[in-house]
């Protein structure tokens, strides 16, 4: 057998999960850790999360939040507050007993038995509990409401079974935890917030979501109601994008979180709960990367443009360089990410397939011809139209005069075009489905199929056993229709989403 190229992608058709792992590994977003479970998020993979970070962070400010930051231990005993909470978190809690470690007689460290603590810290899975000890200390008069607080942070889960950002042992995201006087006003937070998800995913991952709620055993342990976006990625399976939680005053009452109002009495918030993570940097390889590597929207890359001189002596190199550098900084002016690959070392054509790897969304070419020529060569990571027979390459020519403003449109027209793609990929694998058995066939071809539910947890439970799929989500603007449960026959008023995910 031949040796496998280090650096070579896996073919998508030949394995999907291969794929994904070797886009990650070889574009260098993220590696392994020492640690099990773990990631070491790399600088190209960070820059994707900050301009996340960025964006959504602005508009949640837009509406009226604000950051803050809450302790990473939380005492062992706030999770057993809110029965159900605690239930669903319990075995991916990872827990400290000691706070200091001792000499092993065997050798090395373990720790000091001596320093056992009076009561275990759990290391935070999610900041429901130290947040509410906290909001019921600050929160008195109907005047203190609305809160709207976010945190960005790390949370640990255990899990056995991990894959680089989408699932692993500690991740980064955002956790935004709000209060309120009426129930009204927590589900208008909770759906304003699902909106902001909505616009994130469509406008700068260019990933089409479907919005709706979560069935009672897929919903977030202590919430009355669960809300979600969920992505279609290019195997077929779903990915569940964002979401965000109507707690009720569930976790009110379990932590005293009241306020007086306006007639003096005291009252119970509503709370809500909402987050997104570094697995959405997964959506984003899922469902758009290619064979050839990464591709990244422009809204999300740090890196828009990369500069490729080319030249054949020291006299092209000379005129090539200064119209090159010269093209930098007249897009770096204009606030656009631009690298000038100025390298000696290597070919254009190393180049060419390095920056696309990592999934640059233009190439800049510019040579002796397009320096005369006053333009130089735009080459787009994948095309923004049909190609033209014979057309191999999407490529355009660029003036030089005027080059941000246009280098801007075309990476407004790629955005939009990655956005236009997966939303016809997830058209064409969408489908209306009514028998069981042809479900249980055509499921393994991945997809969205729209089919009836009665509302049954056993039939739930069943069509998952049987076939792996699980219920998405129930569609916010799916119609009411009669029709029979595709699992046991029975009377249906609508159509849910089931599908295989991650």
């Amino acid at each position: 057998m031949a040796k496998r190229d280090e650096k070579a992608i896996t073919p998508q058709s030949e394995d999907y999960s291969q794929w994904y792992q070797d886009i990650v590994l070889r574009a260098e977003l993220a590696d392994y850790s020492p640690v099990k479970g773990c990631m070491v998020i790399r600088p190209n993979g960070y820059a994707l999360w900050e301009n996340l970070q960025k964006a959504l962070d602005g508009m949640f400010k837009a509406t009226g939040h604000v950051n803050a930051y809450f302790p990473l231990f939380i005492p062992m005993s706030f999770l057993s507050k809110e029965a159900e909470h605690v239930e669903g978190f319990a075995k991916e809690c990872a827990v400290v007993t000691h706070h200091r470690l001792g000499a092993d007689p065997a050798g090395g460290v373990r720790p000091d038995p001596d320093s056992e603590l009076e009561e275990p810290l759990v290391i935070r899975p999610t900041s429901e509990t130290v947040m509410y000890a906290m909001y019921s200390k600050w929160i008195k008069s109907y005047r203190d409401l609305p809160l709207l607080l976010n945190q960005w942070a790390n949370v640990v889960r255990w899990e056995m079974r991990t894959r680089l950002f989408l699932r692993t042992t500690e991740f980064l995201w955002q956790e935004g935890h709000t209060a309120h006087a009426t129930h009204e006003e927590a589900w208008d937070e909770v759906v304003r917030i699902l909106d902001i998800y909505t616009r994130f995913s469509e406008e700068y991952l260019a990933v089409p979501v479907l919005k709706g709620v979560k069935s009672e055993s897929e919903k977030f342990a202590g919430a009355l109601k669960t809300t979600c976006i969920e992505a279609m990625m290019q195997d077929g399976k779903a990915l569940q994008a964002g979401t965000s939680h109507d707690l009720g005053q569930n976790f009110a009452k379990a932590f005293d979180v009241k306020f007086q109002d306006e007639k003096g009495e005291w009252q119970y918030c509503w709370q809500t709960s909402w987050g997104v993570s570094t697995r959405l940097i997964g959506a984003l390889i899922m469902a758009h990367s290619d064979d050839q590597g990464l591709v990244v929207p422009p809204k999300m890359a740090a890196t828009h443009a990369v500069i490729v001189p080319i030249y054949k002596d020291e006299t092209g190199r000379a005129r090539v360089m200064e119209a090159a550098a010269s093209l930098k900084a007249r897009l770096a002016a204009a606030g656009l990410g631009v690298v000038l690959d100025d390298r000696d070392t290597v070919s254009p054509g190393f180049k060419y397939n390095e920056w696309e790897l990592k999934g640059v969304p233009v190439r800049l070419e510019i040579g002796p011809r397009d320096v005369e020529q006053g333009a130089c060569i735009a080459v787009p990571r994948v095309p923004t139209r049909p190609l033209r027979e014979g057309e191999r390459r999407q490529k355009e020519s660029l003036p030089l005069d005027g080059a941000a403003e246009h280098l801007q449109s075309l990476l407004n027209d790629l955005q939009k075009a990655l956005f236009a793609r997966a939303l016809k990929f997830r058209e064409e694998h969408t489908y209306r489905i009514d028998d069981y058995a042809q479900f249980q066939r055509d499921i393994e071809k991945g997809g969205f199929f729209w089919a009836h539910w009665c509302g049954s947890s056993a039939c739930e439970d069943r069509v998952k056993e049987e076939t792996k799929a699980t219920i998405r989500c129930i569609p916010f603007d799916g119609e009411t229709e009669p029709g029979k449960c595709l699992a046991c026959g029975g009377a249906s008023d609508r159509r849910v989403v089931w599908a295989r995910a991650y």
